[in-house]
């Protein structure tokens, strides 16, 4: 791996980049290097693989490591004290009163994170950054990454653009932000210099997970970053695949391995997949020898004690089909769960037997990365559109770019009749922020959630911390805009027409007759902790959850060796752990001998899901 300062570890949800990341500071800190690890994921797990409480403070691990889990509401607070700090000394109570009403915007835990990211790499001299030799950023799945990287150049030209005009930005003032542009023009330097910064992505051979890497070395390469490698991660090892279905499913893996080698021409290193979970220092070390010995000989068994005979016990899986039943209203149906669980494929399964029980039905994606077109085979666009082949079932993908024009739109010809020209000009000033993008995309997720077009509406969302983030969105950007430019008394009665369909919306969501959330999990320790830790999180928001889908479950007449007889109790411990955490019915999603894309195997993974069960209205 390249010696840089900066190491940033990206890809699709679940390919295992927090743990090729806390291999990889692990590695540094026992070669003497003072090494910090950073999680910008707000669902961060560093502290499950690490076995340790760290949460948003630099804490110790072992000799020369330090650990940090950025939490966006700290980040927040911090960042909003450091901002008006200074002014409450010279402003007056009913200036100060405006301001602190304009931090309690969706922008400002945006750039509250961020900012915090950004410290780590840009405060040479007397801040975090001079105190390491390595800097390890362990960051969200790949289409949030690649937005946060977006944001130091969207960042520093939008405080660059309200300088000559207002003077004023949705996170304070330009005046007391303008050093924070300095920062982020020396971040956008660093992430391009292949002698600083190193991009990793983790990969497994799949086909989307292939296709998402390819995308995103794509889309990093537009933004400056020229130091790219890859780690093949979750490779079977061929010794252990004598069964007809681990032996079909390694032949999978060799073609996607050979590929990765012809369309990604850079530095790689593989790893096996092991037949236990990795938590804790001593499997970590496991990893870390592997990742970094160039002998190419790798170990892929950590447990302990010999699992010489198979005693499966067999999990039954709980029928959802009574929760999910239609009630003559359209019912919004919501997968989550840590990024790559594998909710796409449950959502499109979902989608497809809901159609071919005869119910008009829209599958929607809110994930920048996501990739239900792949698993359909279908082209999907921001545009909706009957997926062909499957009679009842149409398709859409919110469009970020798309989304955040149309709603500049909508917002200024709203603005138009109310505000003077001179106001105008500010508004469409505030709507060049960067927060626009998040607030245009829930703008365009609501508007799916009230519609009344379909009997079936199921949400692909994104990963857990962004799903938590989009629903936990106060109100429009465009009540923000009209705050930053407007009297207390405007901005009122601007905010209330959005307050009260804002309002409407919710109460969908909480009404269980109305829409369904599930989490999705693989039965391994961190999907689960995380899943749990999101209903607790939804509950408190007056959400329930209603239903677990347990996937990629091992099924235990194919488990004939030692390999996948651990990894087979390993997932039955955990399957009897989400039954007794979540107490809610869980249905079972087995591992298939090959990847759930196209037609045919997405109906084989609906009847798994739903058996012969049907829903039809004349039965």
């Amino acid at each position: 791996m390249s010696n840089t300062k900066y190491l940033f570890f990206s890809g699709k949800g679940g390919v295992g980049k927090t743990t090729m990341a806390c291999a990889t500071a692990l590695h540094h800190a026992r070669e003497g290097k003072k090494t910090l690890i950073v999680t910008t994921d707000p669902a961060s797990n560093l502290a499950d693989v690490f076995e340790t409480e760290i949460g948003h403070r630099i804490t110790p691990i072992i000799e020369n490591l330090w650990a940090m889990e950025i939490d966006p509401d700290k980040s927040t607070e911090e960042y909003r004290e450091r901002i008006l700090a200074p002014m409450r000394v010279v402003m007056p109570d009913s200036v100060m009163s405006v301001l602190e009403e304009q931090f309690n915007s969706p922008c400002t835990t945006e750039i509250a994170s961020f900012d915090r990211f950004v410290d780590f790499m840009t405060i040479e001299k007397d801040g975090d950054s001079a105190v390491y030799d390595v800097v390890i950023f362990d960051t969200a799945p790949t289409g949030h990454t690649i937005r946060l990287l977006e944001l130091p150049v969207d960042w520093s030209k939008h405080i660059e653009d309200s300088a000559k005009g207002s003077g004023n930005t949705c996170i304070g003032p330009v005046a007391s932000i303008q050093e924070n542009k300095a920062k982020y023009d020396e971040a956008t330097r660093l992430l391009a210099d292949p002698e600083s910064t190193t991009f990793v992505f983790v990969l497994q051979p799949e086909e989307t997970s292939v296709y998402e890497t390819l995308r995103s070395t794509h889309e990093i390469r537009e933004i400056g970053v020229k130091n790219i490698e890859l780690i093949i991660n979750g490779i079977l090892p061929e010794e252990v695949c004598e069964h007809p279905f681990f032996k079909s499913r390694f032949e999978m893996q060799k073609k996607y391995i050979e590929q990765i080698g012809r369309k990604l021409a850079l530095k790689t290193r593989k790893m096996y997949q092991r037949d236990g979970e990795i938590k804790g220092i001593g499997r970590l070390l496991n990893i870390e020898k592997d990742l970094f010995d160039n002998s190419g000989k790798q170990s892929y068994s950590i447990g302990s004690g010999v699992a010489s005979a198979a005693t499966f016990s067999r999990f039954n899986s709980d029928s959802i089909s009574e929760i999910i039943k239609p009630n003559g209203k359209t019912k919004a149906i919501f997968f989550t769960g840590k990024g790559g669980v594998g909710k796409t494929v449950v959502s499109v399964a979902t989608a497809y037997h809901l159609a071919s029980e005869g119910f008009k039905t829209l599958l929607l994606t809110t994930d920048p990365a996501s990739h239900i077109g792949q698993v359909l085979e279908r082209e999907i666009t921001d545009q909706i559109k009957p997926v062909e082949g499957i009679k009842n079932l149409w398709s859409v993908i919110v469009d970020q770019e798309k989304a955040t024009e149309e709603y500049k739109h909508r917002i200024l010809e709203e603005s138009r009749s109310k505000y003077s020209e001179d106001m105008l000009v500010a508004i469409k000033e505030e709507l060049e922020s960067p927060c626009t993008e998040e607030m245009a995309a829930f703008d365009k997720f609501m508007t799916y959630v009230e519609s009344d077009e379909y009997d079936f509406v199921v949400f692909d969302t994104a990963p857990t911390g962004h799903t938590l983030r989009l629903l936990e969105l106060p109100f429009d950007y465009g009540d923000q805009v009209s705050l930053m430019v407007t009297t207390n008394q405007q901005s009122a009665e601007a905010k209330s027409v959005t307050q009260k369909r804002f309002d409407r919306i919710i109460a969908r969501m909480k009404d269980p007759d109305r829409s369904v959330f599930s989490f999705v999990v693989y039965p391994e320790s961190t999907p689960v902790i995380e899943a749990y830790r999101a209903m607790l999180d939804l509950k408190e928001a007056g959400i329930r959850t209603q239903f677990v889908v347990a996937n990629q479950v091992l099924q235990p007449e194919y488990c004939t060796n030692e390999f996948f007889i651990r990894r087979r109790t390993m997932q039955e411990k955990y399957l009897g752990e989400i039954k007794k955490r979540f107490q809610l019915p869980v249905t079972v999603m087995p591992l298939l001998e090959s990847e759930i894309m196209g037609l045919q195997m997405i109906r084989r993974a609906a009847d798994e899901m739903f058996g012969s069960a049907s829903m039809r209205v004349d039965e």
